[in-house]
Parts: structure tokens; C-alpha cells; sequence
């Protein structure tokens, strides 16, 4: 199996067993991670044009995959975590002065929500 193979099947079982053993996030939560994600990643992961992040993304799946992070339905927290904390291609880290944990478990939250949601159909 290539290494893009075996990052690949590791990310699905990330994802499967995230989604399987995730605890529900409150409200709260979730509004607290819309607030991070629109604070610090929709400049460069939202919808519309002139998105660098999300336009990576729609280069790198060509279309099988959203680009827009709010619209996925793949994502597991741990990715999530560990791209913010150490960053990914062209995206730098923030470090915990930026996104402390608390606020970085909230943006996990928001932004798995969808996979959750689909996990549970």
C-alpha cells in the first residue's frame, strides 16, 4: 500500500472512529467554534472567491470534496487539531496564545458537526 494510500485509510478510520466515539457538543460550544472558525480560518477556508485555503482544497479533490471546511463531512477533530497546531502546504500554525485548546476542542466541534450528522444516517 503507498503512503497516500495508507494516509488516506488512516484518515477514514480517524474519522469513522471520531465520529463513532465523539461526544455531542452543546450549543454553546458550537457557537463558540463558528466564532473561532470566523475569526481565524474563513479568510482562508470559507465560501466565494479569493480563498486561498479552500481554493488548495478544490485543487487537491477536484471537486469530490467540498472545499469550504464548514460544508465537509470528513473531517475528524484530531485532523483538525493537529493541521492548526502544525500547520499543513501553505497553512501556518497557531499556536495556544492564538487558539487556546479550549477554543481549538469548540472549532473540532464546529467543523465536524456535518460528519457527525452523516455518521448518524
Amino acid at each position: 500500500m503507498g503512503t497516500s494510500m495508507q494516509r488516506a485509510a488512516l484518515v477514514g478510520l480517524v474519522a469513522f472512529a471520531s465520529a463513532a466515539l465523539g461526544q455531542n457538543p452543546t450549543d454553546a460550544q458550537l457557537k463558540k467554534g463558528r466564532e473561532v472558525y470566523q475569526n481565524w480560518c474563513w479568510n482562508c477556508h470559507g465560501s466565494g472567491a479569493g480563498k486561498p485555503g479552500s481554493e488548495a482544497l478544490r485543487a487537491k479533490y477536484k471537486d469530490a470534496r467540498p472545499a469550504d471546511l464548514e460544508q465537509r463531512t470528513d473531517l475528524a477533530p484530531v485532523v483538525i487539531k493537529t493541521f492548526v497546531r502544525k500547520g499543513v502546504s501553505i497553512m501556518p500554525i497557531f499556536r495556544k496564545t492564538e487558539i487556546s485548546d479550549s477554543d481549538l476542542d469548540a472549532l473540532a466541534a464546529y467543523l465536524t458537526q456535518n460528519t457527525k450528522a452523516k455518521s448518524a444516517n
